[in-house]
Parts: C-alpha cells; sequence; structure tokens
C-alpha cells in the first residue's frame, strides 16, 4: 500500500523542514564546539586550573554564544514572547548538556586517568557530542517551540432546510 500524492508531499515537507532545522543547529553548534574547544585549550594551557573546571568554564562560554546563535539565526522564526520562560528553560537544558559533556570528560580523567592533552581533547570532544543530542531534542522540544497556528474556527454548514447539521 503507497501513500497518497498529497501524504508524500506532507512527508516531504516535513523531512525538508526537519532537514533545515539540522542544518542550522549545525551551524550554531559547530560555531559553538570551535568557541568550547578554543577556550577548553587556551584555559587549560595558560593556567593551572584543573582539566574538568576548564571544560566547565569553556562550556559555560560555549553555552552563551549559542544562545545569541540559536534565538537569532536557527530558531529565529519561533515564538519569541516568553523570552524569560525560554531562556530558563535553555539554561536548565544547557546545565544538563554541561554535565553530559563534562561528566565523560570527568570519567575519562579521574576514572581512567587519561589526562593527556590530546586524551582529554578527544572526552572533551565525545563529551560535547553526547551533550548534543540531548541538547537538540531539548531545545527543539521544549526551548524554542514553534509558534501554533491561529485556529480559525469553521462555520457549521447550514443546509437549505435550515437546521444545524
Amino acid at each position: 500500500m503507497t501513500a497518497a500524492p498529497s501524504q508524500r508531499q506532507a512527508l516531504r515537507e516535513r523531512l525538508a523542514l526537519l532537514s533545515r532545522e539540522v542544518a542550522k543547529f549545525g551551524a550554531v553548534g559547530g560555531v559553538g564546539l570551535l568557541v568550547n574547544l578554543a577556550v577548553f585549550n587556551l584555559v587549560r594551557h595558560t593556567t593551572e586550573l584543573p582539566v574538568v573546571r576548564a571544560s566547565i568554564l569553556a562550556t559555560v562560554v560555549a553555552i552563551a554564544c549559542n544562545y545569541v546563535g540559536f534565538r537569532y539565526f536557527a530558531y529565529r522564526d519561533r515564538d519569541k514572547s516568553r523570552r524569560t520562560k525560554e531562556l530558563t528553560l535553555f539554561l536548565l537544558f544547557s546545565a544538563v548538556g554541561l554535565v553530559i559533556e563534562n561528566g565523560v570528560l570527568y570519567t575519562a580523567t579521574y576514572g581512567f586517568g587519561w589526562d593527556g592533552p590530546l586524551q582529554s581533547n578527544v572526552f572533551k570532544f565525545l563529551g560535547i557530542g553526547v551533550a548534543t543530542l540531548f541538547r537538540f531534542w531539548s531545545y527543539r522540544t521544549w526551548v524554542f517551540r514553534r509558534l501554533q497556528p491561529e485556529t480559525v474556527p469553521v462555520p457549521e454548514r447550514v443546509p437549505e432546510s435550515g437546521r444545524v447539521i
């Protein structure tokens, strides 16, 4: 059994919208990744801050950068009427992502003793990847919600007899 042409067209449109959303999310995330890794390595190599603390600092800087990118680029067409709630949810889900991301690095560093510069960057990158999956789901589901189309009431059809159906 095949889908009707209108169903296939609707599916194509949904997939096109999703692919554009993923591309925009990826562009902002790519910039955030570069910021995160650059700040992490800068702090790690210029200060005596422990590796996970340096990573947390870098993640916080990237979160700030990402909010601007998501709000004004990736999700600029989304509901803007509830900014305080949006920012609160963004920070909440970003904090969960921060724990996921840095939990991977913490486990590698203190659980397995993998603390070299290359190892730290590999596990930092891996943690970012895992946290990104969570962030994509949570941001699109809870933070940057789609505007709901206004529902237009459909008038009841009145037959020629004058009775409402």
